[in-house]
């Protein structure tokens, strides 16, 4: 498998993955939402109730965030050839190596390398976006190079 497709999978599984945990967990808080019955502590039993209902508020919004990730890696071309850095380029610069596409941590190539997969809004990916080989930038105080695009 190319290392590109290795990447996208990666983050597809991450992506997929946390969309069952989140799933599982609204499944538990409906399930414990209606087994919540009045006893004879009402104010205990609204608290309960208001606690699960919170988080079930918050569950949306990580499921919300979880759509987002995978809307963008919906748009993710890996074939697309390109002279600038964009959106599903792996990046190789003198300092680290980066895939363009969502945040979800470090994929180890067969080397042992990280490739860090990277949202475009991060800092270091707004500092790539449209640069190309050659291209030089500063990040964290170190001067960058760009090696190899691909």
């Amino acid at each position: 498998m190319e290392i590109k497709e290795a990447l996208l999978h990666f983050c597809q599984d991450y992506v997929r993955q946390k969309k069952e945990v989140l799933k599982k967990r609204g499944a538990t808080l409906q399930e414990s939402l209606n087994l919540e019955t009045k006893s004879s502590a009402g104010d205990k039993h609204e608290t309960g109730r208001a606690m699960v209902q919170l988080e079930q508020e918050k569950l949306g919004q990580q499921l919300q965030e979880i759509e987002k990730m995978a809307q963008v890696l919906k748009l993710v071309n890996i074939g697309a050839p390109t002279q600038k850095v964009g959106l599903g380029n792996l990046v190789r610069t003198s300092t680290a190596h980066y895939f363009i596409s969502i945040s979800v941590g470090a994929f180890k190539e067969e080397n042992g390398n990280p490739i860090f997969c990277i949202s475009p809004s991060t800092p270091i990916a707004k500092l790539l976006l449209g640069k190309e080989v050659g291209d030089t930038f500063v990040f964290n105080g170190k001067n960058h190079k760009i090696l190899e695009l691909i």
